[in-house]
């Protein structure tokens, strides 16, 4: 079922309670989960840890603002329209440029990595491989909202399996020692901070589970605190059974293909069917928002016009492509560039959007945030991640270490 409400160009398609939930745990279990071992891998696993609790509470601090937005937004809106609405036209240019950036870092780190693994596996150009991955992914963003949450879902419950059963036999292993990612050297801290960040940002899909759960707003906060929790988890867990595994001196960057080898050809096979499994449903969940921000952004008559959709899908797929295999953006690189710079605006233009909604939004809704909506707390979480950002500057300037 789907309908168009208040004029929007986006359709409202009625989702279930996990598939809204998958949503996010699609988003953000893809490209930075294969990242984290690597990035982590001077610094250690504790400190790993440490910033992704925080970058985990925060993020999802900044998600409930956003979902407290869109209950009191009449008409169904992305970042965009609920920025330029309530912090004005600036605040919509710069939302999307984040999630622009963002999207589109997660994507080249989604050709790259599926060319790596599908080249592997199968004896392949790295090129072929990424165009193999390509397909059933574009498919689903085409199809829109409800095809992705079903596909989500499905996906979803299977790529747990799969990490549930490589992280068991990783810690069951003859090879695995536990202490050895037990280690610290805070030297190489904050850039890891930036990667965690990256692992977490899915405000972007806030608005799309909004728009999927109109019939049942007061699911949208659990759904989203469901979906952040199953993230954190795996998000812990997979580095440091990697870490466990190979030692800090033989992660590769998309850390599946080291921790498959390891382990053996089965493990090999399965770890990287759940890498691949993890970027297409991160790259559903990224694509699709970003491909309706799009409609948003330039205010496009329906989502559902095929020229639209058509130009649209392009804008999201192809630069991407073109970028991973330029040279100029490494796999963790991209990881690294997008949470950090698209951190800084999701971290502030949320705040804004809130206090705005609050002041002058169209309803009073069923649902509103509580202590975390503090005005110090979310001073703390615009200073975390402007913190981040100004490190990541000194950074690519080679004045303050990098993390690998």
């Amino acid at each position: 079922m789907s309908t168009n409400e208040q004029g929007s160009a986006l359709k409202v398609h009625k989702l279930t309670f996990w598939e809204a939930t998958m949503i996010v745990v699609g988003a953000n279990v893809g490209s930075g989960i294969l990242g984290l071992a690597y990035s982590g891998r001077k610094a250690g696993w504790p400190v790993l840890l440490m910033w992704l609790v925080i970058a985990g509470v925060f993020t999802t601090f900044s998600m409930l603002y956003v979902a407290e937005t869109t209950l009191r937004t009449q008409k169904p809106l992305q970042l965009p329209g609920l920025a330029e609405r309530y912090v004005g036209k600036l605040g919509a240019v710069l939302v999307f440029i984040s999630v622009a950036a963002n999207s589109v870092g997660c994507m080249i780190a989604y050709m790259t990595g599926s060319g790596n693994i599908l080249a592997k596996m199968l004896g392949i150009p790295n090129q072929m491989g990424s165009i193999l991955f390509a397909v059933p992914a574009v498919i689903v963003v085409w199809l829109g909202l409800k095809a992705t949450g079903v596909a989500e879902k499905i996906i979803s419950i299977g790529m747990m399996a799969m990490v549930g059963v490589i992280i068991v036999a990783s810690f069951l292993s003859d090879k695995a020692n536990v202490s050895g990612a037990i280690y610290m050297n805070w030297t190489y801290a904050v850039p890891v901070f930036n990667v965690a960040i990256f692992c977490y940002i899915a405000q972007y899909a806030v608005p799309e589970m909004a728009r999927g759960l109109r019939h049942e707003p007061k699911k949208l906060p659990p759904a989203i605190m469901t979906g952040m929790f199953l993230t954190a988890v795996l998000l812990a867990l997979v580095p440091l059974a990697v870490l466990s595994l190979t030692g800090p001196e033989k992660v590769t960057q998309v850390a599946t293909i080291a921790w498959g080898e390891a382990l053996g050809q089965w493990a090999f096979f399965v770890a990287n069917i759940f890498a691949l499994c993890a970027m297409m449903t991160s790259y559903w969940a990224v694509g699709g928002s970003f491909l309706t921000n799009i409609v948003d952004m330039f205010h496009f008559k329906s989502e559902s016009d095929f020229t639209t959709r058509l130009i649209s899908v392009l804008c999201v797929c192809v630069p991407p492509f073109l970028l991973a295999y330029s040279g100029m953006v490494g796999f963790v690189d991209a990881i690294y560039l997008a949470g950090t710079f698209g951190g800084v605006i999701m971290a502030i233009l949320p705040v804004l959007m809130l206090k705005g909604a609050r002041r002058s939004g169209d309803v009073e809704p069923q649902w509103r945030c509580g202590w975390y909506s503090a005005n110090w707390l979310q001073g703390l979480l615009i200073v975390l991640f402007c913190g981040a950002a100004i490190y990541a500057i000194f950074d690519l300037m080679g004045i303050l270490p990098s993390a690998w």
